[in-house]
């Protein structure tokens, strides 16, 4: 008989993991702290709105497609895509905007139409980025990071040398680039990774290739489709799910997890994969001389941005939006130094806003919209009723005065997400929205390891560990994870 493992929590990387060991054989149990799967990525219903509570990008589709096809699927057997064209609008003032269009030979010459001689430089930039997301995706990230000597390898070090670690993302940019338009529609991607794009390695410009490359997509239904997708193939492979299972203690002999305990029911396993947040299983579940790493270290690590969010129901349709909108109308570089530097609710954000009812008419009420604002913020600040309340009327006012459309008395649903709601549901470290910082001194081997180094039968995975945060990272965590466990169990 195959081992059995026990998986906490059932975001993209713990269903990502249930499925991979489950189809190679292995006994699995899933225990969520929550009433349905799927983590930061569940979603709601209210008023006669759906809103995805947490991504709402589809980028990367072959990563997707790679998971489903290791079981003789694809991702048409459990959802519709549609291709976004524009991928996005992105807004710089009234009446001021960038429509980023579907394929790369489009995007070059909108360049070249807001900055001649342009056009070629992102050819070049493209070609450049598309090599190091090649290299990335199909090597680097599936590494499990456990030691140096994984990256050893004549043919990895010569591609290492050509993935621009040293430098930054912005440096890269701002060499080819000077209208600020064209700065930020390159720079944008790497927002949510932690740090501004001075301070990103420029292995990351792999995601301008994933924006303008292979393109914006919508799984019809939300992001919670995919969610559901993954969840039904889990189950199909024989994958026990239990909701409503919060891990509070674990159970050990030696140097060995026997189980874990949630709510006073023990659940036995010869394998545990901690995919919730890692900090929270390490610092709080498990006993302290069991921890790798102490409370010292995590409060040093750099951790990627929190998010203020507003999902609203509008009882009409919206001008001046497409489905997915950025704007940067206010100083940018201000608000990013009020997320990373001097850590602060920020003077006059930029905001992203979904629109996904423009595309897909099921989330929304006939003649209606459905709307999601998100803000990225600090982590671990001071989130109260009257904060949420303020941001609440800047950005209505905000959209109102871009847009040119009224809003303000044509909302008939509003609910308000941030920190303490990010702890609440997800216990998340400081109230992070995306995980941890991909910053140079924590990427690969110098993140949190996947596996511990005091129990020899426990593993991490999710956006707190190897590769990193992001839908398509943490569905490669739980594959990495799983062929360890397999590799693990093979030995022995």
């Amino acid at each position: 008989m195959q081992p059995s493992v026990t998986i906490i929590g059932a975001g993209f990387s713990g269903l990502s993991a249930a499925s991979t060991l489950a189809g190679r054989g292995f006994r699995v149990t899933v225990l969520e702290k929550n009433t349905l799967p799927g983590g930061r990525a569940r979603n709601f219903s209210a008023s006669g709105f759906t809103f995805d509570m947490g991504p709402t990008w589809y980028w990367l589709p072959d990563v997707f497609e790679d998971f489903f096809k290791t079981f003789g699927k694809q991702s048409s057997d459990f959802f519709e895509l549609k291709r976004l064209d524009p991928s996005y609008r992105m807004y710089f003032g009234k009446d001021d905007y960038v429509n980023l269009p579907a394929g790369p030979e489009n995007v070059v010459r909108v360049f070249e139409e807001i900055e001649p001689g342009s056009g070629k430089k992102l050819e070049k930039f493209l070609a450049e980025a598309e090599y190091k997301y090649k290299v990335g995706i199909g090597k680097f990230v599936r590494k499990p990071s456990l030691s140096v000597f994984e990256y050893i390898d004549p043919q990895l070090l010569g591609a290492l040398l050509k993935m621009d670690v040293l430098r930054s993302v912005s440096r890269v940019v701002r060499q080819s680039f000077r209208d600020i338009r064209l700065i930020r529609i390159l720079e944008f991607p790497v927002i949510f990774l932690g740090a501004t794009a001075a301070h990103i390695p420029a292995l990351y410009t792999m995601m301008n290739w994933a924006d303008i490359g292979l393109g914006t997509w919508h799984p019809m239904g939300g992001m919670y489709s995919v969610v559901d997708g993954m969840y039904r193939l889990a189950v199909s492979l024989g994958v026990e799910f239990q909701f409503n299972a919060e891990v509070n203690r674990t159970l050990i002999n030696g140097n060995k997890i026997t189980g874990v305990v949630a709510n006073e029911k023990e659940y036995r396993a010869d394998y545990l994969v901690a995919s919730g947040d890692y900090r929270h299983m390490e610092q709080i579940v498990l006993p302290e001389k069991y921890r790798d790493y102490s409370a010292k270290y995590w409060e040093r690590r750099k951790m990627a941005p929190s998010a203020l969010l507003f999902y609203l129901g509008i009882n009409k349709k919206v001008k001046g939006l497409e489905h997915h909108n950025l704007f940067f109308d206010e100083d940018f570089d201000l608000h990013a130094a009020e997320i990373y530097s001097t850590p602060r609710w920020p003077t006059n954000p930029a905001i992203y806003v979904s629109c996904s009812s423009i595309t897909d008419p099921s989330v929304a009420p006939e003649g209606m919209e459905n709307i999601i604002v998100l803000i990225p913020v600090a982590p671990g600040l001071d989130d109260t009723d009257e904060v949420r309340e303020k941001y609440y009327g800047m950005v209505i006012d905000r959209l109102e005065k871009i847009t040119g459309d009224s809003l303000k008395n044509h909302i008939v649903y509003k609910r308000i997400y941030s920190h303490r709601d990010f702890i609440a549901d997800y216990h998340a470290f400081k109230g992070n929205a995306y995980g941890l910082a991909n910053t140079l001194f924590q990427t690969a081997i110098l993140k949190p390891r996947l596996r511990s180094g005091k129990i020899s039968n426990l593993f991490y995975a999710g956006q707190l560990t190897t590769p990193g945060p992001g839908v398509p990272p943490t569905i490669i965590s739980g594959q990495v994870v799983a062929r360890e466990i397999e590799e693990d169990a093979g030995r022995k």
